[in-house]
């Protein structure tokens, strides 16, 4: 992807500004003059940052400015190791709601709507989120939280809700239970927007049938702001994200070296104009590909693919690396496969042993559809499983992330 020169001027005016003071990127740059870089080709030369590299900055080792500016900060969501901790000045959190609107107008979200917000709040970005971009379009928040279904539901009749935001775990189980309760003709919702993680597109046709809404993804990540840095649109074809505030790579996950426009590689982030914890070659993990030419939505902003999965949620059984998103792919186009899965992967006797639990559709013959998802995906995919079908709710739900694959090999 060619930088534009604005995107290439705001660079320059970062690493000035972050190699002038004391600091994490001062010290991670070292030897490095910010007047040699001069072409996006110098720029391509400079060291990537790593999830690690914050990691070590913890506490506050990230941020770029003052104290007295710092106005807000949130942690990364997840479980293990040191938390990332990333400090926000007044203007990021004003950028962060105004992108955050963009990605309500990019759905046909308009202020006569009505939000329920579902994703948590607290030290992660997303509920405050969905909030403050709410806020700023003029639309009405509903700032639930996670959990609590009996009340999601009644809020959701009650105040006539038009938009959810969600997981796609949590969308599905609120999916499953206005079905359960046979009240699907008191739900007024007409759109979902769905974040958080990466999900199939069988799990989205059911959520959309089950609702009877339109169905959008949103993308981010606390390091970069939060979810609000991108969005599909109506056509469903990729997300676009904000060129003006984030600068996107698409690397090979291996080498480090940037693959040709429209292969799959692992997205790199740099943020332009954020000023609490600025970021230069952000390594995401998450992997996608830009998608070249005009969308029919006729938005001027580039576009990435939906996600189709993360370099470090592969798994290796036998010695073939599986993705999740394999799994989704491969249960997609089995006629009775629910969206719905979990894996287990032990080790007995000396061997690797994954067993498949997927939910089957109510009618369908389990043993005959076991049979059909072990052979495909041996085919598919390369080796031998034990499938077990199990009835449709069999599986747990999430209100949060969902976890699909459980590995007790250590």
């Amino acid at each position: 992807m060619k930088m534009k020169e604005e995107q290439f001027r705001l660079i320059q005016a970062q690493l000035k500004k972050l190699m002038s003071q004391d600091g994490f990127y001062r010290k991670k740059f070292e030897g490095i003059n910010p007047d040699s870089i001069q072409s996006q080709e110098d720029f391509e030369q400079l060291p990537f940052t790593w999830k690690g590299d914050l990691r070590d900055a913890y506490p506050l080792g990230l941020q770029a400015v003052p104290n007295e500016q710092i106005v807000r900060i949130h942690s990364s969501s997840g479980t293990t190791g040191t938390p990332v901790i990333i400090p926000y000045t007044r203007k990021d959190v004003s950028d962060w709601a105004l992108m955050f609107k963009r990605c309500y107008e990019m759905a046909g979200v308009t202020a006569a709507d009505r939000i329920q917000i579902t994703p948590g709040y607290g030290l992660w970005t997303a509920g405050i989120g969905f909030q403050a971009g709410a806020e700023l379009l003029g639309a009405m928040a509903i700032p639930m939280g996670p959990g609590n279904t009996d009340k999601q539901l009644r809020m959701m009749m009650d105040l006539k809700t038009t938009v959810l935001t969600a997981t796609s775990s949590y969308a599905l189980l609120l999916a499953e239970e206005i079905a359960r309760r046979g009240i699907i003709d008191q739900i007024h919702l007409t759109k979902g927007i769905i974040g958080s993680e990466r999900w199939g597109e069988k799990m989205r046709r059911r959520i959309a049938a089950e609702l009877g809404v339109q169905l959008y993804d949103i993308y981010g990540l606390t390091e970069v702001y939060g979810p609000g840095i991108g969005m599909s649109c109506e056509y469903e074809c990729g997300m676009h994200y904000w060129d003006d505030y984030i600068y996107c790579e698409i690397i090979d996950p291996k080498t480090g070296k940037l693959v040709p426009d429209g292969q799959i590689g692992e997205l790199v982030i740099t943020t332009l104009r954020k000023e609490g914890a600025p970021l230069i070659r952000y390594r995401t993990h998450d992997l996608t590909r830009f998608l070249p030419g005009d969308c029919k939505c006729g938005s001027p902003y580039p576009r990435i693919d939906t996600l189709i999965g993360r370099t470090d949620d592969m798994t290796k059984v036998k010695g073939v690396n599986i993705f999740p998103s394999q799994i989704d792919e491969l249960l997609r186009d089995i006629p009775g496969a629910s969206s719905e899965y979990q894996v287990m992967i032990d080790h007995l006797n000396g061997k690797d042993l994954m067993t498949l639990f997927v939910e089957a559709e109510p009618g369908v013959d389990r043993q005959a559809l076991g049979a059909t998802i072990g052979m495909t995906f041996k085919m598919k995919i390369g080796i031998s499983i034990s499938v077990k079908p199990v009835a449709i709710g069999e599986l747990p739900r999430s209100e949060k992330k969902s976890t699909r694959i459980f590995d007790n090999r250590y």
